[in-house]
Formats: C-alpha cells, sequence, structure tokens
C-alpha cells in the first residue's frame, strides 16, 4: 500500500467560528475533488491555523460538514514565523492508496501566491 501526503492551505476572512468553518470546508471540498479522495481511503488529516486564528477547532467543520466521523484528526498552531502569511489555514490529508499517483495541491485565496 501506498501512502500520500496531499497539501492545502487557504487564507480565513477573520478570526470567528463562521469564518474559520467557511474555509475549513471550501479547501477540504477542493482538496477532495481535484484529487478524487474517498473518505474510506483517509488514513488523517492534520490542520494548522497560524496565530492570529484560534476562535475554533478546523477538524470540527470536516466531522460534522462532510461526515468525517472515522477520519482520526488533530489541529495545530503553525510556527509563528515573521513575515509569513498571516490568517492562513493549511491542511494535510493523508491518503493509502493502492497504485503510486501524484497529487494536486490546493492554494486558495490570500494563500494561491504560496505555490506556483
Amino acid at each position: 500500500m501506498i501512502t500520500k501526503g496531499i497539501r492545502g492551505a487557504i487564507t480565513v476572512d477573520d478570526n470567528t467560528p463562521e469564518s474559520i468553518g467557511a474555509a475549513t470546508i471550501k479547501l477540504l471540498k477542493a482538496m477532495v475533488e481535484k484529487n478524487n479522495i474517498e473518505v474510506d481511503s483517509i488514513s488523517h488529516a492534520i490542520f494548522t491555523l497560524t496565530n492570529d486564528l484560534n476562535a475554533d477547532f478546523p477538524a470540527k467543520y470536516a466531522r460534522i460538514n462532510l461526515k468525517w466521523k472515522d477520519v482520526p484528526m488533530m489541529c495545530f498552531h503553525e510556527l509563528d514565523v515573521p513575515g509569513s502569511l498571516p490568517k492562513c489555514l493549511r491542511i494535510m490529508i493523508i491518503v493509502n492508496c493502492s497504485e503510486y499517483f501524484e497529487p494536486s495541491f490546493v492554494y486558495l485565496d490570500g494563500a494561491a501566491g504560496l505555490r506556483k
């Protein structure tokens, strides 16, 4: 079995549960669609937020809105590097797959400039 990590990032408008939830769902849906991810193939997911975002846990929205009830998920704060992109949510979805594929990473909104 092959394990692949699929990265994504998005900026969040405000430090509110509503903004964190909306950004989380928008990014997760784009990552799942672009990579044809089946929920049963997800090993686990890691969510990080910059220090200016602490109003809610992004994993909660995957569990509730996308029904990821059996996916192990953890939320962390990103390393606070001076000059780094503010209000940024990053996600890494780790999937188990039967054959090799080249993952497509997803960078949305203000995070689009992180990767060309």
